[in-house]
């Protein structure tokens, strides 16, 4: 986050078929400059190939390793002292304790995951969750808070700062919005349904508007059929187990999100990891399988289910979908593609990964996304087949059990879509859609030009910064515990992009973090040729 005002940064169903100008307050609640909406505009192209282009990780220099290294190694040294000097009784310990009693028992807490939010975490946790109190638009308000306990816990000073800039937000559309004009259908059904349904689908939680949404995610994507779930996270979690088990094995690959991984796990299936993006690696773990099928009995195994993301949002990497598609032909696997990050800014139209490589969606078994990100709501969706779905509507247990979305929800995410389809009669959800791929390539190519190491590919609009030493990540607000350690910028629909540039190269330059060898030229050229290619 960084004040708008400074320049400086502060404080079975597989088996059935196979420079915007920064303009004061009208920002901070919204995306809506004053200018005018045009009219007409469908958006409807499909099937616009185009070229991929190589994800960008680079290596840190020698040094910038060591030190990191080193870093790290002092710290637990410092911490394992600490954690001696509370032990016996010269400093006091924070930190929740499992109780003497209770010693014999499981532990509750991992020991080392709690030694490091204990001693290293905590020194900069200040960071982190910082409580908000406006939209999560361009630039946001932030509440103040103080430690007297050196961040072991917090108090609200009851002052705001405002207009910080906002690099961080999913929000990469800018529907996540409170302008009156736009809105007028989700309060509309509002008064109709009400907030909530309080029952499932399957009961009396069924409404026409959950109908009307399901229609037009399959229509917007290209496919049969969809469903759609009030968590993203469980859209993942709970639909993986109703498609594979026991007897199935699933490749998945090594940067998979979280719901991905729990979902595999829930399933009861073989699980086999392949390198990150690596064909070589995966179509190995492809050929293992069809020739030596399940451990000790050979037998062929019921289902091969190969599980990506169309943008791994922590790296700024986007699948190899059509390598991928080629290999689940050759090998009759089936294919998960989670589309969470992809689906609304990926794409000439914002149709995610399957647009942006000019592959027919229908070619992808099952196509999962969510609402949270570009859609500017909450919820996720598993399309494909007709089948599929059917399936999965009696079979999967966030379907028969989870609570039905809320008929707002619903209404936002539809005006969403249809902004982004232009059958609202505008061009403003494909304006958005430009600027946000503008903005990404803009944003990746001059942060590479002032000599940062930024990871991922030059058309994903989540871009990690690397920062390495653990003595500068306090310098920059940046994802907290449990994620990874670096500076992730989702380059959305932002005002200023300008004024972040600047503010980050000046940060850059005075705590040292221009780790990059291969600054390229100034002239106007979008990306570095850096590769990296991961050995097999």
């Amino acid at each position: 986050m960084i004040r708008a005002d400074e320049h400086h940064l502060r404080n079975g169903a597989l088996k059935a078929h196979s420079d915007l100008k920064q303009g004061s307050n009208n920002l901070k609640n919204g995306y809506h400059v004053t200018e005018k909406v045009q009219k007409n505009g469908n958006g409807d192209s499909f099937y616009q190939p185009r070229v991929r282009g190589e994800d960008s990780f680079e290596e840190a220099p020698m040094y910038v390793a060591v030190m990191t290294y080193m870093g790290y190694g002092i710290v637990i040294l410092f911490g394992y002292f600490r954690d001696f000097l509370r032990a016996v009784g010269l400093e006091k310990c924070h930190q929740a304790q499992e109780r003497e009693e209770q010693k014999d028992f499981v532990p509750l807490y991992q020991d080392f995951e709690n030694f490091y939010k204990r001693n290293l975490y905590m020194r900069v946790r200040d960071n982190w969750n910082r409580p908000i109190c406006s939209l999560p638009g361009p630039v946001f308000d932030v509440m103040e808070r103080v430690s007297d306990d050196y961040n072991w816990t917090f108090r609200l000073t009851g002052k705001t700062i405002e207009n910080v800039i906002n690099m961080g937000s999913y929000n990469y559309l800018g529907f996540a919005e409170n302008n009156v004009d736009f809105l007028k259908t989700v309060a509309e059904e509002t008064r109709q349904y009400g907030v909530g349904v309080c029952s499932t689908r399957q009961e009396l939680g069924n409404l026409s508007i959950h109908e009307k949404l399901e229609r037009l995610v399959a229509e917007f994507l290209g496919v049969e059929s969809a469903m759609a779930f009030g968590m993203g996270f469980a859209t993942n979690s709970m639909n993986i187990p109703a498609l594979v088990g026991k007897g199935c094995l699933i490749l998945s690959d090594e940067l998979n999100h979280t719901s991905l991984i729990l979902g595999a796990r829930l399933s009861g299936a073989t699980i086999r990891v392949f390198k990150h993006n690596n064909m070589q690696s995966l179509e190995k773990l492809l050929k293992e399988a069809i020739c030596s099928g399940q451990p000790r009995t050979h037998r062929g195994w019921k289902k091969i289910l190969i599980m990506v993301e169309g943008i791994y949002s922590m790296e700024g990497s986007l699948v190899r979908l059509p390598e991928i598609l080629a290999l689940k032909k050759k090998y009759k696997a089936y294919l998960y593609l989670d589309e969470a990050h992809s689906i609304g800014a990926v794409g000439p139209t914002g149709r995610g990964v399957t647009e942006h490589f000019g592959v027919d969606p229908n070619e992808v078994d099952v196509l999962m996304g969510t609402f949270t990100k570009s859609f500017g709501a909450t919820g996720g969706y598993i399309a494909g087949k007709k089948e599929l779905v059917d399936y999965l509507r009696s079979h999967s247990h966030s379907a028969v059990y989870a609570t039905a979305m809320s008929p707002p929800v619903v209404e936002q995410i539809i005006r969403a879509i249809k902004c982004i389809m232009g059958v609202d009669g505008t061009t403003e959800g494909q304006r958005r859609v430009r600027q946000l791929s503008e903005n990404t390539r803009y944003l990746r190519s001059r942060l590479k030009e002032m000599g940062f190491i930024i990871y991922g590919n030059q058309d994903s609009p989540v871009v990690p910064l690397l920062l390495y030493l653990p003595g500068k990540v306090g310098c920059a607000v940046y994802n907290g515990f449990p994620i990874t350690q670096r500076v992730r910028k989702a380059s959305h629909f932002t005002p200023c992009p300008s004024q972040v540039l600047q503010s980050l190269d000046e940060l850059g330059d005075h705590i040292r973090v221009k780790f990059s060898r291969h600054r390229p030229s100034r002239r106007q050229e979008l990306h570095n040729e850096t590769d990296f290619e991961q050995d097999s």
